[in-house]
């Protein structure tokens, strides 16, 4: 048997194979980017196109009712409640991951007063960051204080009842290690702290239990592993135990408790629907909404098993091929500590991935020198692997990366 026919055979038995026609794929692609944008859904191009044609262009504003449009973000938070073991009165379709933390960062703060600081590793996904700051400097030094660590470690160690919340990733986007949610979950809420987690790169490929974890907050996009289309609405979680006195500063009608009464004065909607802020995007949420639908009665946990297996297979075919003995592996082996990602370091990688998507092997880059391959197992195929890892090794070879037209970098990259 050929090397590629082990990889065949392994598709052959895969419980998901039927699973990859729900996605409009073009032919001749290898897709390694659902960690940063998911495949295309083709019950989620028929929800857009319902909106557009029977929505928006023959019920026009009568939407709202007859097409169910105001009732749409309660329906997909029913529909992603099961993908993060929470109730759906816990969850919010609304906003952006951003914008959700924020609204929770503030929230966190308010639930524990006398508590000043938010706690967060340096090397988080900088929006995140970025959030924090603009919440500190927008409190003011005196209500709220941001403190960043170099490792998991320090952060533990200063922990103290001067911490308001945690803001942590469950995933980390350039290297994909998984942190332990649960037991780091446990060890802040011994210091009386509140956790945030930014389940971004986790949500729709593997198991999560949010409510049986005793998680307090988490946000995620709607657009990687939860296939929603490009800027997809997010979510946001919030503990049932928090809910009751749950405050956070943006203020909108949508998360007013009667909207179309058109009151002057703000009185917040019940428990999470108060996360809600501006009109809902109906079409993206739509497109989301139908993405979900993709997950129905698909086990999570057997999705997980796939994503390993084909994250292992990537990393030992990597690692056998001596022409790719440059490339350091930043993903951790250890199943446990792995995410549905895997990443690569090597000086050329903003050149390689460019040459390696010219010739359909989808990936992408993160500075400084990351090559990232994100696994979608819903959609990605064990051969799959094996051609993007005979690409890589030919484009090694011949060093056509190297090429003038890889060298500017783009954009996005």
């Amino acid at each position: 048997m050929s090397d590629r026919a082990r990889f065949e055979a392994l598709d052959a038995t895969d419980p998901f194979a039927a699973l990859r026609d729900a996605f409009a794929l073009p032919p001749g692609v290898r897709y390694f980017d659902g960690n940063s944008l998911g495949p295309q859904p083709k019950a989620a191009r028929a929800a857009v196109l319902r909106v557009l044609e029977q929505g928006w262009g023959e019920a026009l504003i009568r939407g709202w009712n007859d097409e169910g449009w105001f009732e749409l973000p309660d329906r997909t938070a029913e529909a992603l409640a099961p993908l993060l073991g929470a109730a759906p009165s816990s969850v919010a379709v609304a906003d952006s991951t951003s914008l959700n933390i924020f609204k929770l960062l503030a929230a966190a703060l308010a639930a524990r007063p006398g508590r000043t600081k938010i706690f967060a590793l340096r090397d988080t996904f900088p929006t995140d960051l970025y959030m924090a700051e603009g919440l500190v400097h927008w409190l003011g030094e005196a209500r709220a204080e941001l403190c960043t660590f170099p490792c998991l470690d320090a952060l533990r160690d200063a922990l103290d009842g001067t911490v308001a919340v945690v803001l942590l990733s469950h995933v980390d986007f350039r290297t994909g290690e998984r942190l332990a949610l649960p037991q780091i979950t446990a060890a802040v809420h011994d210091h009386g702290a509140l956790v945030l987690w930014d389940l971004a790169h986790s949500a729709g490929a593997m198991p999560l239990a949010l409510e049986t974890w005793g998680v307090d907050f988490a946000v995620g996009c709607g657009y990687k592993f939860l296939n929603g289309g490009p800027g997809a609405p997010a979510f946001a979680y919030v503990a049932p135990a928090l809910q009751a006195t749950l405050s956070q500063p943006l203020a909108g009608w949508f998360g007013h408790a009667r909207p179309f009464a058109f009151e002057p004065a703000y009185d917040p909607a019940a428990g999470v629907d108060r996360l809600k802020c501006g009109t809902p995007p109906i079409l993206s949420l739509a497109a989301l909404a139908g993405a979900l639908k993709l997950f129905d009665g698909v086990s999570l946990a057997a999705l997980r098993e796939k994503s390993l297996a084909l994250t292992t297979a990537l990393m030992d075919e990597v690692a056998a091929r001596p022409a790719l003995k440059a490339f350091q592996c930043l993903t951790p082996r250890d199943a446990e500590r792995r995410g549905s990602q895997v990443a690569f370091a090597h000086p050329e990688a903003y050149a390689l991935i460019q040459a390696l998507q010219d010739d359909g092997v989808i990936g992408d880059f993160r500075a400084p020198n990351i090559l990232r391959f994100g696994v979608s197992p819903a959609v990605l195929r064990f051969v799959d692997v094996f051609d993007a890892v005979e690409c890589l090794e030919a484009t090694v070879r011949s060093g056509r990366h190297r090429a003038a037209r890889y060298q500017t970098t783009k954009e996005v990259t």
